[in-house]
């Protein structure tokens, strides 16, 4: 027996992998489950009824895995453990073929990220029994044994010092149960047996879906919403999608527990199902999906993608389904995720028919969804702000315009959409100065009557680039009304900036102003009673400080921003009727 050196060097390749490769060293264990599983699955090729087990033991610094499977001849041995990267002869021995988990060579190297020394005794169905002991400083030596009692491999570490932490018996078991729960084979530790070897969505009968949400209780930290069942044959995947019960983050990648031929890939997987499926969490095993060089991802190939579709397909499939057999739920479904179905929907013409059918937007006459809308207007008003929607909400609504508010995230856009997917259907932004236009013209003689006193209203607000005007429309308790188009909302943003802006700027954007002359109206409302009584005022002064007021008093309702030439002129008004209130005290001679 003599001593040799590996054909690599071993410091860096443990660097590498502890380092670059493999997020932590927990994952030695999942490294040598997977080379136990790996020679298993190879004797059960040859001999079907061969035992499927595999035996852990551990102490206070040492750790040892028994498998039942092929074994090693002193040759393969060789091969496998001294020279890493030489494929052509893993696929003689066999272990290149796809029903394989890992690589055992580099499987095994990856235990000296917490071992100093590692055993292999190994014995093959045919053979001696062969000696692997392996060091970090990089020496090995081979040799042969006593024969083993049984078929298979024996892997025994002695704990690096500062690592004995990963061979305590609670951590080993907890490490087996979340990387091999799902294998199919007996696995015990310290004679006591630790996994199932059963996914949760293989349960069948009743109790399924109960289990299900037991699972997603346990392993996820949330009760699902639902659960969608996912399969694609064409990636040997199976699983199940839980819908989350609680709003997620549309800007955050959703990451999802992946299996790969039953042992744990990762807890956190990206890219499995399309990004606008962030409102699930999947859990599912495939034997077809390539992993990344660690093992810890997917390899964003072609095939990734097919699934990727293949799994959204059936996610859309589920929303779909609800709308026709449970439209309460998916209206329950909505109020939660909302958001994100908004964002799939700017993209998918069909869940777009969804939103169409289901997803109810706010209007001024209630909460409605688009297709009502359609059913009993032919069109669909929109207001683009929240804001707008508030300044025209009660009066569009005496005039029985109905209006909807799309100032929510995405509403404004989906509005603008749903005529690509619905035949017939006008969708348009409602412009507040058309309601003007509904509004009722007064009477010749009224109108001349009033003159005087919209004369002196028009030179109340000049100081602030307002047109007053005298219509008739309800609600009658709402004296006045601001209305401002948008083109000349712009206007005037675009001059406040000119006017704050430096040189070189305030050129430029003259340069952008039409010099549109449109100004925004007060609408005074002849119906209501105080309008009425301020144009009988007597006193000129009175009514122009009432005039002040009720544009202050119109600006507010409307939500609309308050420049310093409308908070000069609001305060003026509030001093001059507050003094006109309160009468002036005589001081006693």
């Amino acid at each position: 027996m003599g001593s040799e050196n590996f054909q690599v060097d071993l410091h860096g390749i443990v660097d590498l992998l502890s380092n670059h490769l493999y997020s932590s060293p927990r994952v030695y264990l999942r490294e040598l489950l997977q080379n136990a599983v790996d020679a298993i699955t190879a004797r059960q090729a040859a001999e079907p009824q061969a035992p499927a087990r595999i035996d852990v033991r551990t102490g206070p610094d040492r750790l040892s895995i028994t498998d039942t499977g092929i074994g090693l001849r002193p040759d393969e041995v060789r091969e496998l453990l001294a020279t890493i990267g030489r494929s052509s002869k893993r696929d003689e021995i066999g272990f290149a073929r796809t029903e394989f988990l890992g690589q055992f060579g580099i499987g095994l190297l990856s235990a000296f990220m917490v071992a100093d020394e590692i055993e292999v005794l190994t014995h093959p169905t045919a053979g001696p029994t062969t000696r692997w002991v392996g060091t970090a400083d990089g020496r090995y030596t081979i040799s042969e044994a006593d024969p083993a009692e049984e078929t298979g491999t024996t892997v025994t570490l002695k704990a690096r010092r500062g690592a004995e932490q990963w061979f305590k018996q609670a951590t080993v078991i907890e490490l087996i149960k979340l990387f091999g729960a799902l294998l199919p084979l007996e696995i015990r530790v310290d004679g006591e047996r630790v996994t199932e070897g059963k996914a949760p969505w293989e349960n069948t009968g009743a109790t399924q879906r109960a289990e299900l949400v037991g699972y997603a209780q346990d392993k996820l930290g949330f009760t699902p919403f639902d659960v969608i069942p996912l399969n694609n044959p064409a990636a040997g995947l199976t699983g199940v999608a839980f819908v989350l019960p609680f709003p997620a983050n549309p800007a955050e990648r959703a990451t999802h527990r992946v299996y790969l031929k039953r042992m744990l890939l990762a807890e956190g997987v990206e890219g499995l199902l399309p990004d606008w499926a962030f409102f699930v969490r999947a859990v599912i095993d495939t034997s077809e999906l390539r992993p990344t060089a660690s093992r810890e991802a997917l390899f964003d190939d072609g095939n990734l993608e097919e699934t990727r579709e293949a799994l959204g397909a059936q996610l859309r499939g589920w929303l779909v389904r609800l709308g026709s057999t449970d439209p309460q739920k998916l209206d329950r479904f909505l109020a939660i995720h909302q958001l994100g179905v908004k964002a799939l929907a700017l993209h998918d013409d069909e869940l777009l028919r969804l939103v169409h059918r289901w997803l109810k937007f706010e209007t001024n006459h209630g909460r409605m969804t688009s297709a009502e809308l359609h059913e009993r207007y032919g069109e669909i008003r929109y207001a683009a702000t929240i804001e707008e929607f508030r300044q025209l909400a009660a009066v569009a609504a005496a005039q029985q315009l109905t209006v909807v508010n799309g100032g929510y995230t995405y509403d404004s856009e989906l509005l603008e959409r749903l005529p690509d997917v619905v035949p017939g259907l006008a969708v348009s932004r409602f412009d507040p100065t058309e309601l003007s236009t509904s509004f009722d013209s007064l009477d010749p003689e009224t109108e001349l009557a009033l003159r005087p006193f919209v004369r002196l209203a028009q030179e109340a607000l000049d100081a602030v680039g307002c047109e007053v005007v005298v219509r008739a429309f309800d609600p009658a308790g709402l004296p006045a009304i601001y209305l401002v188009d948008r083109s000349a909302q712009f206007a005037a943003e675009l001059r406040s900036t000119k006017s704050k802006a430096d040189a070189l700027w305030s050129e430029v954007l003259g340069a952008l102003d039409t010099h549109d002359d449109s100004r925004p109206q007060l609408v005074l409302n002849h119906r209501s009673p105080l309008v009425r009584r301020m144009a009988g005022l007597a006193d000129p002064e009175l009514a122009r400080l009432a005039v002040e007021g009720l544009y202050g008093h119109a600006l507010m309702l409307g939500y609309h921003p308050i420049g310093p030439a409308d908070s000069a002129l609001v305060n003026r008004s509030f001093l001059g009727l507050l003094d006109q209130a309160v009468p002036t005290q005589e001081d006693p001679k």
